[in-house]
Parts: structure tokens; C-alpha cells; sequence
């Protein structure tokens, strides 16, 4: 796993609220900041939301909180970044260029300019409630757009209609924004989410919730019908569920009315609030587990839907920790419930069902024996719950604090490698990129012992004879190179750290063109610091496998052994590729055939690909043979071979990874279309397996859906 640091810088321009026309603003703060009256003077003067520049203050930069998008959001299909600063300016944030954080839209500038053209009504038929110069107008207008919390719904479809009445899905995303004031506003953003033009609506609810601190999504299945609402959390202790219509969404359904889950005026303030999907054993049904993070406690509410109609459980979970709960998160994979307080100290809960509700049983993670003496400021839980991750400083030493923190991530092992790689096995997602946790656990394994362990190696086997998925394939061709790489010397130099040199060589000379570039990318060393639950203080780290490298004997024979089995596991690596290349150009040859009704040039290479899959005479697959007889028999004797753009020369189809014409000009193809890429501008795999060319306003739509595809070796989005 290779951790790469990048920030995302916060605007250095202070965010004004628009309340109003700038001069009567102006005019407006004048007149609060003079007033006689010292409850307005002294109000307005210390609220930092009317003053964000805060003049001798110190300047509010930085942000207070952010949420990840689900993945697929963007162009690249990865997450989006909704950030909130300091001085309340919501924004959305992308990753377009690997490592380049771009700003797509302020949301805080556009819901503000909205509210400007309907005169601060949330609906036409409210009354004005007066004038800016009104000191009370004046603080509404701010707190109806200051935002809480924001949060990503999970992607749902829509349906668009087209110019001809034709229906197509249009997937999107929803984000729902908390305010001062208590109401949400509900965007619709359609993907992928390129800017300000994929907004698709904006709806403010009013959630009747007063001071609120928090807020979530809340989806449940039932029967195969989705339900959705917004669960909110108040800073004086409620916590209830309201409804969301979502128009024109396939599938999803919402509550009547709102579904109060604590309505106890109790102050003991909602910290967090998760939502997680769960299966009842007893009841035979899905179910929903709602957890929120309330002082000290965790109150919890199973929510289950039966003939009955919504029947709601709820308590709370006391005697956790004698401090405050500062940072919770949950592994929904297994339904498991992590808090954490300020003095180191992390509960595991585990929801047990009983005959009618649940209970929770907790065990205390002591942190101080992992990192020693360390105060605790937030944690989160990996997608698949292999690792957690504590943001930590120094504690106290002999009863005093330190004198400067310096803030740390560190990350503990949740899972071990063998539970890592059964459900690896058995995932239903069957996409390692969205399992790269999982991943890098069996990764560190392999290195660290230098040999696929004989259990997994069975099982994987086992798969792919049974069902023959091309998953299962690319997790076997996963651990051939992890074992490649791990036989191989260890660098001597830190593979993350950038080089300053400059050092150029010519393709041609260059004795191992091709042949290292996917190792160098997997020999990357891990840089996050990690302890095994189970494993403290043994030392087990990538890193430390650098003395652990197999010894590099000077003796001829000593050698040879180990270059014949690198020699061996190259030939096993080529033999997968070459399997899931061929099963990949089945596919493409499948869409030619579905898309083309006669005769016609599809700027895929088809007489090629077809050539390339007959050529060898050991593959023999009577699906592969069926479908190059209908689709050449469609073809009628024509070839449309591909040309070279700089001197015409027919390209032939003699290499999956590159195209060479008579005069040797070179051209890469893309590994999902196999179209040679004769441009100087192309995408590329993550873990730079393949390369894969821009989708062009020419390419029809299935060409179009071909190129969206991940890689076909790693899963990994192509940008």
C-alpha cells in the first residue's frame, strides 16, 4: 500500500455570506457594530460568522469537516471531496490529475444566490419577515446558510428522457447539507460530476430540529424496495428521521413522516451518527442499524420493517469510557462499532441479535499499549475493515503535557491475513480496487514469507475451476507478481522518495523496455506504520523485510535455482495476462457483434483481434470460435486494417500491447478497445499496467461504455 500525502489548500479570500446588496450590508454592519445597544454591539462583533475577516483577530483558514463521496463520482470514476472551512465556504473538490486536488464548485456561493432571487423565502407563499437592517432578519439570513455537516448518499439512477421520448438511466448522487437553522438542503448532482452544469436540482427541507450538531443518511432495503431519509441529531439530544422524496429515482421509496428515534431534551449533545445495514437471523429480514455517538454513551436504534409496519428498538450503551466520546466509526461489512475518547482508549462493539432487538458486546482496545502514552483525536475504519485509523498525539510524560503535539496517523491491523484472504474469496463485490485493505494485508504476507501460502493457492484454484471468473484470475495474477517482486533484491534506495536525477535513455538501447515497469509500481515499500492487534511489539513491518531479502550468493549455482524460479513464475504471469486478455477481446468481439448490423468500419481493429485470438493453436474455446464465425461471416471478406497517421502504412495486429508499421514507427494500444492510441494525450492504469485512449466525440455509445471500463489486470480506474 503506498500512501501518497497530498493537501488540498484553503481559499485565502475570506467567505462573506450573501445577505443582501453589498452596500446595504456594508451599512448594515456599520450600524450593528456602533449601536448603543451592547447585546447587538458585542454580538455581532464576537460572531465570527458576520466577521470572518476578523480584522485583529487571527484569520480563519483551514477546514472543519469533509466527506468522501461514494466511489464513481468523478470523471476518473473515484470520489468526490466536499469540504467545509472555517469561515463556512462549502466546497466540492476532485482529483482529476492523480495527485492535483481541483475545485469544481462553490456550493456556499450558489445556494446564496439562490436564496438572493427568492428574497430569503424558502417558498413563495412565506412572508417577508423584514428588513436587513433588522438585527434579528439580519442573523437569520446568516444562519440559513451556515452550514453543519454535510453527507453523501449512496448513487442512485435516474431516468432522463432524450430528444426522440426515449428513457436512458442517468446515474447520480445526492448531497444533503445541515444548516444553523436546522433546515437541509438536498442537491442533486448528476455523474459524472463535472461542475456547476451537473447540478441538478437543490431542495430545502425544514427539519424542525433546533441547535443541530449532526447528520446522516438513513437507506434501508426491504423486499427489494429501498428506502431513504435523513437522520438528524440536535446538540440538546434528539434524534429523528425525516423524510426525502426523491423524484424520478428508480427504486427508491421515502417515509410518510418524520420517525422520531430519542426525543428526550436530555443535553447530552449527537456527536455521530451511523447508519448500518444489517440482516436479522431471527426475524428472517433486513434491518437497520442506526448508532449515534452521545456523550459518553452510544445510543442505538434497530429499526425493521414488518407486517405490522415500522417497528423501532432503542437504548443506549453505557459504562464505555469515562470521557466524552470524541470520534466514532463502523465497519459495515459485519456491523462492528469503533469509539474512541481523548485519553487513548478504543471500545470494539459487536451487535449481537436477540429474539426481539439486539445487544452489544465491547472490548477495550488499549492504545497505550500499541503507541504508548497517546491522547486520541479521531478514528476511521478501512472499507473493509482491515485496518483502523488513529489520529494521535504525544500523552502526558511523568504528569505533564508536551509542549508541542505533533499529530500522527497510525494505522492497526484489524483482520489476519488468512481472514484477509477467505474473504477475498467469498467477496460478492469481486473488484480488487475497491478491496485494496484486503489486498495489501495478503500482500504484506507474501513478502514478508516470499511464497503463496499453500491453503490459498488451493482454494484459488478451486475458484477458477468452478466458476472460471476472470476475478478470480486477476487475484491469482496479484499474487504471482507480489511473489516475483518479493524474490527479487530489494532496492537499495526508498522506492516513495522523488529523484532529482535527471536521466534520459534512448527506447531503442534500452535493454528492458517494458519489462520492470509494473514491479517498480508494486515494489513501492509500505510508509504507514502498522501493529497487529494480536502482534504488538513484534516488529512485523514491510519495511523490515529489507534485511530479511534472500541472500544474493556470489556462487553460480546458488544462483541459478532462484533465476529459474523467477524464470517460472514470469512464464505463469504471461500464461494469466494472455488469459485475460483473450477473455477481455471476447468481450470487445461481443460488443462488435451486438452493434453492428452490417458491413461497416468500427475503428476497432476486429479482423485483427479475431486473427490474434485463432492464432495460437493451443487455445481452443468454441465460444471464441462461434463468435469470430458470425462476426467475420458479418464482415463479408472486408478487413478495415488500421493506418499509421504519420506515413499511412498499414498497422498490423501481430501484439496486444503495441502496433508497429513497416516503417517502425510505434504506437501503444489501448488495453480496452485494442485501437492503436496514435495521439500524444492518453490515460493510464494506476498501477501503470496499460494505457488506454480519451474517448473521442466520434465513438458511438458502446465504444464509449468500453472505455469507462477499469483495468483489466488490477481492477484499478484508468485517468
Amino acid at each position: 500500500m503506498v500512501i501518497h500525502r497530498t493537501a488540498v489548500p484553503a481559499p485565502a479570500a475570506a467567505c462573506l455570506l450573501r445577505v443582501g446588496p453589498k452596500k446595504e450590508v456594508a451599512e448594515c454592519k456599520e450600524k450593528f457594530a456602533n449601536s448603543v445597544d451592547p447585546t447587538v454591539s458585542q454580538t455581532f462583533m464576537l460572531d465570527r460568522v458576520f466577521n470572518p475577516e476578523g480584522k485583529s483577530l487571527p484569520p480563519m483558514r483551514g477546514f472543519k469537516y469533509s466527506s468522501w463521496s461514494p466511489l464513481g463520482c468523478d470523471a476518473n470514476g473515484r470520489c468526490l471531496l466536499a469540504a467545509l472551512t472555517m469561515d463556512n465556504r462549502l466546497t466540492i473538490h476532485a482529483n482529476l490529475n492523480r495527485l492535483q486536488w481541483v475545485q469544481l464548485v462553490d456550493l456556499t456561493e450558489i445556494y446564496g444566490e439562490r436564496l438572493y432571487e427568492a428574497s430569503y423565502k424558502l417558498c413563495k407563499a412565506d412572508t417577508p419577515r423584514g428588513e436587513l437592517g433588522d438585527f434579528a432578519e439580519f442573523q437569520r439570513r446568516h444562519s440559513m446558510q451556515t452550514p453543519v455537516r454535510m453527507e453523501w448518499s449512496g448513487i442512485c439512477t435516474t431516468q432522463q428522457v432524450k430528444h426522440n421520448n426515449e428513457c436512458r438511466d442517468v446515474g447520480s448522487v445526492l448531497l444533503a447539507v445541515l444548516f444553523e437553522n436546522g433546515n437541509i438542503a438536498v442537491w442533486q448532482f448528476q455523474l459524472p460530476f463535472l461542475g456547476k452544469e451537473s447540478i441538478t436540482s437543490c431542495n430545502t427541507i425544514e427539519s424542525g430540529i433546533n441547535s443541530p450538531s449532526v447528520l446522516s443518511w438513513w437507506e434501508y432495503e426491504h423486499s427489494n424496495r429501498k428506502m431513504s431519509g435523513l437522520i438528524v441529531g440536535s446538540a440538546f439530544g434528539p434524534v429523528k428521521i425525516l423524510p426525502v422524496n426523491l423524484k424520478a429515482v428508480k427504486g427508491y421509496f421515502t417515509l410518510r413522516q418524520p420517525v422520531v428515534l430519542w426525543q428526550e431534551m436530555d443535553q447530552l449533545p449527537v456527536h455521530s451518527i451511523k447508519c448500518i445495514p444489517l440482516y436479522h437471523p431471527y426475524q428472517k429480514c433486513s434491518c437497520s442499524l442506526v448508532v449515534a455517538a452521545r456523550g459518553a454513551y452510544v445510543f442505538w436504534c434497530l429499526l425493521l420493517i414488518s407486517k405490522a409496519g415500522l417497528n423501532v428498538h432503542n437504548s443506549h450503551v453505557t459504562g464505555l469510557h469515562s470521557l466524552p466520546i470524541v470520534s466514532m466509526t463502523a465497519d459495515k461489512q459485519n456491523g462492528t462499532v469503533y469509539t474512541c475518547s481523548s485519553d487513548g482508549k478504543v471500545r470494539q462493539l459487536i451487535p449481537i441479535f436477540t429474539d426481539v432487538a439486539l445487544k452489544f458486546e465491547h472490548q477495550l482496545i488499549r492504545l497505550s499499549e500499541v503507541f504508548g502514552s497517546v491522547r486520541t483525536h479521531g478514528i476511521a475504519v478501512s472499507p473493509c475493515g482491515a485496518y483502523l485509523a488513529v489520529i494521535t498525539t504525544e500523552g502526558m510524560t511523568n504528569g505533564l503535557h508536551p509542549v508541542n503535539k505533533n499529530y500522527q496517523v497510525q494505522f492497526v491491523t484489524l483482520k489476519t491475513f488468512e481472514e484477509a484472504a477467505a474473504q477475498l474469496l467469498e467477496s460478492s463485490v469481486q473488484n480488487l480496487f475497491r478491496q485494496v485493505d484486503l489486498t495489501d494485508l495478503v500482500r504484506w504476507k507474501i513478502l514478508k514469507d516470499k511464497h503463496i501460502p499453500q491453503f490459498l493457492q488451493e482454494a484459488l484454484d478451486k475458484k477458477i475451476e468452478s466458476c472460471g471468473s476472470t476475478y478470480f484470475w486477476r487475484f491469482k495474477l496479484f499474487l504471482l507478481r507480489i511473489l516475483y517482486q518479493s524474490m527479487q533484491k530489494v532496492p537499495s534506495e526508498v522506492m516513495w522518495k522523488p529523484s532529482h536525477e535527471d536521466a534520459k535513455i534512448l527506447i531503442s538501447d534500452s535493454p528492458g523496455m517494458g519489462s520492470t515497469e509494473d514491479d517498480q509500481e508494486e515494489g513501492t515499500s509500505k510508509q504507514a506504520s502498522k501493529q497487529s492487534l494480536g502482534d504488538t511489539g513484534k516488529g512485523m513491518d514491510i519495511d523490515d523485510t529489507a534485511d530479511d531479502s534472500l541472500p544474493q550468493s556470489s556462487d553460480i549455482g546458488g544462483r541459478e535455482p532462484m533465476e529459474e524460479k523467477l524464470l517460472e513464475i514470469q512464464a505463469q504471469i504471461e500464461a494469466v495476462e494472455m488469459h485475460l486478455t483473450r477473455e477481455h477481446m471476447k468481450r470487445v468481439l461481443g460488443e462488435v457483434y451486438l452493434h453492428t448490423w452490417i458491413t461497416e468500419n468500427t475503428s476497432i481493429p476486429t479482423r485483427g483481434v479475431c486473427d490474434f485470438l485463432m492464432s495460437d493453436d493451443g487455445y481452443d474455446d468454441r465460444t471464441a470460435r462461434v463468435l469470430i464465425g458470425h462476426i467475420l461471416k458479418k464482415m463479408n471478406k472486408q478487413t478495415f486494417p488500421e493506418h499509421c497517421s504519420l506515413c499511412k502504412e498499414i498497422l498490423p495486429f501481430t501484439d496486444r500491447k503495441q502496433a508497429v508499421c513497416s516503417n517502425g514507427h510505434i504506437w501503444l494500444r489501448c488495453f480496452l478497445t485494442y485501437q492503436s492510441c496514435q495521439s500524444l494525450v492518453y490515460r493510464r492504469c494506476l498501477l501503470h499496467d496499460s494505457i488506454a485512449r480519451h474517448p473521442t466525440p466520434e465513438d458511438p455509445e458502446w465504444i464509449k461504455r468500453l472505455l469507462q471500463g477499469p483495468c483489466t489486470f488490477c481492477d484499478s480506474p484508468v485517468f
